[in-house]
């Protein structure tokens, strides 16, 4: 403790040094981005440049491309369905390891923003219902990343659970539900993690803009909680310089055109901002660079000698993966396939068992340097005398998609003349490209117009649909014909549009099978700028004919017929979920749900793997032996996946949010504002605390999930700090149970919730084995928000404490009398 104490001292003693040596313009020029991802070196005080990347499934760095590839993660989601705290601080220290390799010194993440409502667009990127769950799994991830040497920051500052309208919408939110439900995991990570940045988020809450909301960021964030690290704003978020630093931001990002910087300069001298007010803003960012090893005369938090040993990513996004994967139904044992199963016949079917969809869309995805498909994981581990076929059954994409399969592209940049700039192949139709690396390093200012061009030599016969993503000035030709030329800048659109928005379908054109056609989509506005983002991003979409889609499953089913076992992936897409926009519907995508149903009535070992980061409808779930979530998996999902369908490993998640049987069950469906208003009218009501009041039960509870062995719960003794479970292994093979620990009031008034996650804690025993576990209740178990008081206050009286295997299936339950105040 000693040591650590001489450090911080070390530290200030550095951060006062060096702020007194700066003026006034290099201190404003501190709290603004000097590009994309970093804020700028100050050598003459032996300051080093910050670099930031997003998260949170891996480090992206600072390039946008595939040259530059990053570990990929199983999603959040997927991790806080592990619940397990230990694991969740090994990713966090796998990323900083990533971190570190990239240079990056702040990764942007966790994001902590609670599932309100199934539609989220998002959803996929946060951790839970649950602010208890998603605090413990946060501060995990948090005390990781920064046991690494490298910063993490706590996203999206607060109340940002939805998409739409995001950069405008003021949500509406009672005292009570932003402290039980939205502060809460901010609460808790700040307090017990200590991370180095807090990132505030776009929206408004209660009428301010996060980014100037004083009594959040200073008061609570700062004030109550203790927080000593950076605010710096969602990207483009800051909007008015006198404002956002009043009202706590310190990083206004990108730059260099921000809110800060030169403006905030100007405001100083205008008198419109006591100087004082930017040194406390400075000393925060001068501390964070200390933490990172970037100012002269300052020890790292973390130094070389005392970072964690290595770690193999690979392995560990393999391990989460399989312990994230939640078997919802195993009807008779269908899982794990049996020894028979080897040597028979497995029927795969589904496009995302062969393209596997391992992430979500939008700001957070990565480019991995590899990634294990289900069809290939599969081929390698069953025996030879294993028949496996593979259809794909029914196309997920219901509209256009990229440009990939069959296409053969590159991508021309002119000048105003007409003069080729550079040329560069393509993967596929899409180019995101930032202005600081655009292909032969051509100088953004003389860019005119890119064109990317190429042969498509279609697989199917038909009527094929193309279209642009993308904001500007378009030319669109298919095989001679013009299909589209004009302009696409929708009004009100979120400026981020280019980057997460839809396709959009532009004509068609009949073609034949295998005889390749000239394509060529010409951009004649393409440079993106939006402030200080500045870069090129559009792409080319394709649909194929619709009418080979009953050909698809019959094939299909077919295969299913013939086969002993029958295994079906589905999925999302990026066009159901991403950032940038929500969900208007849980169905999932194409004809995938006739594929399940057909396939299940000739085959009744069917298995079917969701493929997807966030609820979705399953109206054929009965009708099936078995149903394993698998949520976007990282890169070695599909070998995860197979050593969990042939039971090498055992599925270990549970649900860290409700999944209703069809969206109208849902108690929360709203997340489009009325005239610029969201109003979060179910107040604390939101997950299972809701469904408890609903009519409907959901097809699978918060927390279910189910195992590969059986269980008895044995005792529940407890006191209100912590409970002490004794279980039993009464299967017969070695597993793992992860024990809930639920509290509900007896004889509460009407608006208190009815139960609450309170504490949480996973077991392993063998087959037989008896095994004991004390869990710490949560801190504010038998607490509530005091609206009147603005206060936290003790709930004295009666309570019963349930062990439970999900939020509605107690197996034991004891009486507790919470004393009242001495």
């Amino acid at each position: 403790m000693e040591h650590l104490a001489s450090r911080a001292a070390e530290r200030t003693t550095a951060v006062e040094s060096a702020l007194a040596r700066l003026d006034l313009d290099a201190k404003a020029r501190l709290l603004a981005g000097q590009d994309l991802w970093s804020l700028p070196a100050l050598p003459e005080i032996g300051l080093g440049s910050l670099v930031m990347s997003d998260g949170p499934i891996g480090v992206r760095g600072t390039a946008w491309t595939a040259a530059d590839p990053a570990l990929a993660l199983p999603s959040p989601t997927a991790l806080a369905a592990t619940w397990d705290p230990d694991l969740a601080r090994r990713a966090g220290r796998v990323l900083a390891q990533e971190a570190r390799r990239k240079g990056v010194h702040l990764l942007l993440a966790p994001t902590v923003n609670l599932h309100r409502s199934p539609l989220s667009g998002r959803h996929f990127e946060g951790y839970s219902e649950d602010p208890f769950l998603t605090g413990r799994i946060g501060a995990a991830y948090v005390t990781g990343v920064q046991d690494g040497g490298v910063g993490a920051t706590v996203k999206h500052f607060v109340a940002n659970d939805a998409e739409t309208d995001r950069f405008t919408v003021d949500n509406r939110v009672s005292e009570r539900a932003l402290r039980e439900l939205y502060l809460a995991p901010f609460e808790e990570i700040v307090t017990t993690a200590r991370p180095w940045a807090v990132m505030s988020a776009y929206n408004q809450v209660n009428g301010t803009t996060m980014t100037e909301h004083r009594r959040l960021q200073f008061d609570v964030l700062r004030g109550e909680w203790g927080f000593d690290g950076v605010v710096v704003s969602d990207w483009l978020a800051a909007r008015d310089t006198v404002r956002a630093i009043v009202g706590g931001l310190d990083i206004a990002m990108p730059g260099p055109l921000t809110v800060f910087g030169p403006a905030l300069a100007d405001a100083v001298r205008a008198g419109h901002v006591p100087e004082t007010m930017v040194d406390d803003a400075v000393r925060r960012v001068l501390r964070l660079a200390a933490r990172a090893g970037l100012l002269d005369g300052a020890e790292p938090a973390v130094p070389a000698d005392a970072l964690p040993a290595a770690v193999d990513g690979g392995r560990l996004a393999k391990e989460i993966a399989a312990r994230s994967f939640v078997l919802l139904r195993n009807k008779q044992g269908a899982l794990p396939l049996a020894p028979s199963s080897a040597g028979g016949r497995i029927a795969l079917i589904g496009g995302a068992a062969r393209d596997a969809r391992v992430q979500g869309g939008g700001s957070a995805s990565v480019f991995p340097s590899r990634v294990v498909s289900l069809a290939d994981a599969l081929a390698t581990a069953l025996p030879g005398a294993t028949e496996l076929t593979y259809a794909v059954g029914a196309d997920p994409h219901e509209g256009l998609t990229l440009a990939a399969d069959g296409f053969e592209l590159h991508a021309v940049l002119r000048d105003e003349d007409g003069a080729v700039l550079a040329e560069t192949p393509l993967e596929d139709g899409r180019i995101r490209w930032m202005a600081s690396a655009l292909p032969g390093g051509t100088d953004i200012r003389a860019l005119a117009s890119v064109e990317l061009t190429g042969t498509y030599t279609p697989g199917l016969s038909g009527t094929h649909h193309f279209g642009t993503k993308g904001i500007g000035v378009f030319r669109l030709s298919v095989g001679g014909d013009v299909l589209f030329d004009g302009v696409h800048r929708p009004e009100g659109a979120d400026p981020l549009e280019a980057l997460t928005g839809r396709p959009i379908e532009r004509g068609s054109v009949l073609l034949d099978a295998g005889k390749p056609v000239a394509v060529s989509l010409w951009a004649g506005e393409p440079k993106l700028v939006y402030g200080p983002v500045k870069g090129v991003t559009f792409a080319l979409a394709h649909r194929p004919p619709a009418g080979h889609g009953d050909a698809l499953i019959d094939e299909a089913v077919a295969a299913a017929r013939a086969a002993d076992t029958a295994i079906v992936v589905v999925s999302t897409t990026e066009a159901v979920e991403s950032e940038g926009f929500d969900r208007t519907s849980l169905r999932l995508p194409g004809r995938q749900d006739e594929l399940v149903r057909r396939v299940a009535a000739v085959n009744p070992r069917t298995v079917v793997v969701v493929n997807s980061g966030a609820p979705v409808e399953m109206p054929w779930r009965d009708e099936v032996a078995a149903v394993l979530l698998a949520w976007f998996p990282g890169q070695e999902g599909g070998a995860a996946l197979a050593d969990v369908l042939l039971g090498k490993e055992e599925p270990g998640g549970r649900l860290p949010t409700t999944w209703p049987s069809a969206l109208a069950d849902a108690p929360v469906t709203t997340v489009t504002p009325t005239d610029g208003t969201l109003h979060y009218d179910e107040d604390v009501l939101i997950g299972y605390p809701a469904w408890e009041r609903h009519d409907t039960a959901p097809a699978y509870p918060f927390g279910h999930g189910l195992g590969y062995t059986t269980w008895e719960y044995v005792e529940l003794a407890a006191t209100a700090e912590r409970v002490r479970v004794r279980l039993r292994n009464t299967g017969t093979r070695a597993g793992r149970e992860t024990v809930q620990i639920y509290a509900t009031p007896v004889d509460a008034p009407a608006d208190r919730l009815a139960r609450r996650l309170v504490g949480f804690a996973g077991v392993a025993a063998g087959p037989g084995q008896t095994v004991e576990v004390e869990i710490t209740l949560a801190g504010r178990a038998f607490q509530v928000w005091d609206e009147e008081e603005d206060r936290w206050a003790a709930a004295p009286g009666a309570y019963l404490l349930h062990a439970s295997r999900s939020a509605s299936n107690d197996l034991l339950t004891t009486p507790l009398t919470v004393p009242g105040r001495p």
